[in-house]
């Protein structure tokens, strides 16, 4: 028997790419499944497709970057299923894209609470209710292929996603000894509407930024680049195949191995060269303190 099967697991942005395939992939495993999304018209329709797949599912609306939405979730999911065992913190957005004179607050900080905070916050929430049964579970953040090396015009994009890598890196190291498992996912392009974030833009949010003139040829290679990526489906799986294996970095993409090395290679590089410093050589075999 699979070991997800009969425990609970909370996704957000679970209406549709990404999130619905790891809820299928983990329903098929015999999960029960929360589903959270902003688009409440998508919810529904993704709640009668995984229930359709005989899929014990329940379906909430949440804007992640509101902390108390989120317990809201929380608090209809132990009504439901008694018990959490994993939040897959899926949902984000696109960001502004362009030159950085172009970025204003506003884009920033839509990146920034929904990206960045919405992770903050269903981490927050759920992790003591994993914690309160003691069965041990698992926090799944996903982030990009972004979060492992800057992109350029995806400032904010690429920002948000290598601090949920680092926070990922943290709360592994923090959350181990309670039986409680990190991953972080980081998938390169794969078939989503991710370049359609704008459809579930706040008002609050709308950006006064003047977009520069070859931006609509930046925005229109990433589209294609993302309709060329993989089958979606592939993710959910690929996610079920690594926290069996107790994986802690998931990739999707293995081609995209040497850009990685190449990133890895640069900063052994500067290692080498701070070694070599007159100013430093009292510190190179001084020995390293954590907290």
């Amino acid at each position: 028997m699979s070991k997800f099967a009969g425990k609970t697991a909370v996704i957000s942005g679970g209406a549709e790419g990404i999130g619905l395939s790891i809820a299928q992939a983990l329903g098929d495993q015999k999960m029960n499944i929360v589903i959270a999304d902003i688009d409440e018209a998508n919810l529904q329709k993704a709640g009668s497709v995984l229930q359709d797949s005989g899929i014990s599912v329940l379906t909430v609306a949440l804007d992640v970057a509101q902390e108390d939405q989120w317990q809201e979730v929380a608090n209809q999911a132990i009504a439901r299923f008694k018990k959490i065992h994993m939040v897959v913190n899926n949902a984000g957005v696109g960001g502004d894209t362009g030159p950085i004179e172009t970025q204003d607050q506003k884009g920033w900080q839509w990146a920034l609470d929904v990206n960045l905070m919405g992770v903050v916050y269903g981490a927050k929430v759920m992790t003591p209710l994993i914690k309160q049964h003691g069965e041990g579970g698992w926090i799944v953040n996903v982030a990009s292929m972004a979060g492992m090396g800057g992109v350029p015009y995806l400032g904010a994009y690429t920002a948000t996603k290598a601090a949920v890598v680092a926070l990922s890196e943290s709360w592994a190291g923090e959350l181990e000894e309670k039986g409680i498992h990190v991953s972080v996912l980081c998938p390169a392009f794969v078939q989503t509407r991710i370049h359609e974030s704008e459809r579930n833009r706040p008002a609050k949010y709308e950006s006064g930024s003047t977009h520069a003139p070859d931006e609509g040829s930046f925005a229109n290679s990433t589209k294609q680049m993302v309709e060329n990526g993989i089958e979606v489906s592939i993710v959910g799986r690929r996610v079920v195949e690594a926290l069996e294996d107790g994986e802690f970095y998931i990739f999707t993409h293995p081609n995209y191995h040497p850009v990685v090395q190449e990133r890895n290679a640069a900063i052994d590089a500067a290692f080498i060269k701070s070694a070599q410093s007159p100013l430093l050589k009292h510190i190179v075999n001084q020995k390293i303190e954590m907290p």
